[in-house]
């Protein structure tokens, strides 16, 4: 069981899931809640630490997200982050003000109070990522500096007495060195956790919540066959049994032969016993997508209808009261739903929602997992590593790596190439290596020479990146010889494709999908 529980108060910071992250590799329980939660739930919870995330405000404005005294009077410690340290020094009687200059990125800070606790074991300088334009000035009363960069006299500051911390920087991000080491002392030494909570912790809480929601209702389970709809599917197979019906929606925008793959896998020839549906409705996707080139619309076009198909199917099976979705977190944050952050794209299974959707409740077990997090649930319930390690695929399928209007000949080209990219991908074994890697089909043709012969035809985008939570990621470095493999083979075993690029981007400031 839970018993113990360490809560993230969100004030609006991109990074706010990756502080439940960093929590959770330390093994004790982690949850989100906006920073408006009443103090009287936070009592109810009774959790063993809380932590303040960062937040673009500047917490001196009248309008700005902030939190009563009393936050810091129950008793429980407290880590502020960035915004969240600075919030605290303004709640009880300290100063910020507009930096003279701003610290952003890779910092060296110095730690001037060795026996910190949240500094146990951290080197002196350590590397850590800043990003504030605003700085604390004057530590609130009872509080002293404990460490300070260049341009930054107060990079941390604690009240030990009263186990309130406070830092700068945002040791949640990989890109602190020595972040997760931090985190650890607060949540270990500070907070007094024990660290024994584990997925297979997680797996069973969900079975028996899962249960204890649905009763004797029917679940009807949108299956891709991609990693995160396979493992919500096979928990609530756990869950529910016979009460579960997965429909498996063919939208045409699928990888290469992967419809006949999926149903190999969960149909009544597969891996598990459950109520398995193929709907076969290509034609009717296309169809709405005609015309259609702007990213929002055609996510929204193929979420609606997505929808309207479950309906459809809900209606033939007679009453249906929930719909189980395998929603993740970065799905959740990045369509403007995760606390308080802000919209950078809209997912069917989230943000493209229509208005009306004839379900009792959608249940979305994965909400609050990673992508690695999802694995390891789906390895624990013994589902096969072949699928739990398979290349990630959005809900909108190829329509948001088909730049412009989709068509049938435009699906045909990207399932080829992206086929031919990581069959070689594999054969390389960088399969597992690579975070996310995949072909897309830009809007650009160009003209080029095949056989003597003049050509005007699409270039294809190669897109490979190095993630560890999907949240921030580099473009991977893939060996020469594997990108001018792929590019031979797909210039010449793909009609109408006569160039190929590699993107180099990350994210920020791209996203890992090209729409």
């Amino acid at each position: 069981m839970r018993n113990e529980l360490v809560i993230v108060l969100d004030f609006g910071g991109q990074y706010n899931q990756l502080v439940a992250r960093r929590v959770r590799e330390c093994n004790v329980y982690c949850e989100i809640y906006s920073y408006n939660m009443d103090i009287e739930k936070i009592k109810e919870l009774n959790p063993k630490g809380i932590i303040l995330t960062g937040g673009p405000n500047s917490c001196y404005e009248t309008d700005s997200p902030t939190y009563s005294r009393e936050l810091f009077e129950l008793g429980i410690p407290v880590l502020g982050l960035c915004y969240g340290a600075q919030l605290m020094m303004h709640v009880l009687g300290g100063k910020v003000e507009r930096a003279k200059v701003r610290e952003y990125g890779k910092t060296e800070v110095s730690i001037s109070k060795a026996d910190s606790e949240i500094f146990t074991g951290v080197n002196t300088p350590t590397v850590c990522w800043m990003s504030h334009f605003d700085y604390i000035s004057q530590v609130a009363p009872g509080f002293e500096v404990t460490a300070f960069t260049a341009d930054c006299p107060v990079a941390a500051a604690e009240n030990k007495d009263n186990s309130l911390y406070a830092v700068q920087f945002h040791p949640e991000v990989l890109h602190t060195v020595e972040g997760t080491k931090m985190i650890n002392n607060f949540v270990k030494d500070i907070c007094g956790c024990a660290g024994d909570w584990k997925m297979d912790a997680f797996v069973e809480e969900t079975i028996q919540s899962i249960r204890k929601k649905v009763g004797k209702g029917k679940v009807l389970c949108a299956l891709s066959g991609g990693v995160d709809s396979s493992v919500a599917a096979v928990l609530l197979s756990k869950a529910v049994g016979a009460q579960l019906t997965c429909v498996f929606v063919d939208h045409g925008l699928l990888r290469k032969n992967e419809g006949d793959e999926v149903e190999a896998v969960f149909g009544s020839d597969g891996l598990y016993d459950l109520n398995f549906i193929r709907v076969n409705a290509q034609d009717r996707f296309y169809q709405k997508l005609a015309g259609i080139a702007e990213p929002e619309e055609k996510r929204k076009i193929i979420g609606e209808e997505f929808i309207r198909v479950f309906e459809e199917e809900a209606r033939k099976i007679g009453t249906v009261d929930f719909l189980v979705q395998g929603t993740i977190y970065p799905d959740v944050v990045e369509s403007g739903l995760g606390g308080e952050s802000a919209v950078i794209k809209s997912h069917h299974n989230v943000g493209g929602l229509p208005d009306y959707v004839d379900f009792k409740e959608i249940i979305e077990p994965l909400r609050d997992l990673f992508k690695d997090e999802v694995r390891k649930a789906g390895l624990e319930l013994g589902i096969p590593e072949k699928l739990v390690f398979r290349q990630p695929f959005p809900g909108p399928g190829l329509g948001i790596r088909i730049i412009g209007e989709v068509t049938e000949e435009k699906v045909r080209i990207v399932q080829d190439a992206d086929a031919i990219y990581r069959e070689e991908m594999d054969a390389a074994g960088m399969g597992k290596s690579i975070g996310q890697y995949f072909a897309a089909l830009t809007n650009m043709r160009s003209v080029g020479v095949m056989g003597d012969e003049r050509t005007y035809d699409y270039a294809v985008a190669l897109r490979a990146v190095s993630t560890v939570d999907f949240m921030t990621a580099e473009s991977a470095e893939v060996p020469w010889e594997v990108l001018h493999r792929v590019t031979s083979r797909i210039v010449n075993e793909v009609n109408h494709v006569n160039r190929v690029m590699y993107d180099l981007t990350g994210k920020p400031p791209g996203t890992i999908e090209f729409e």
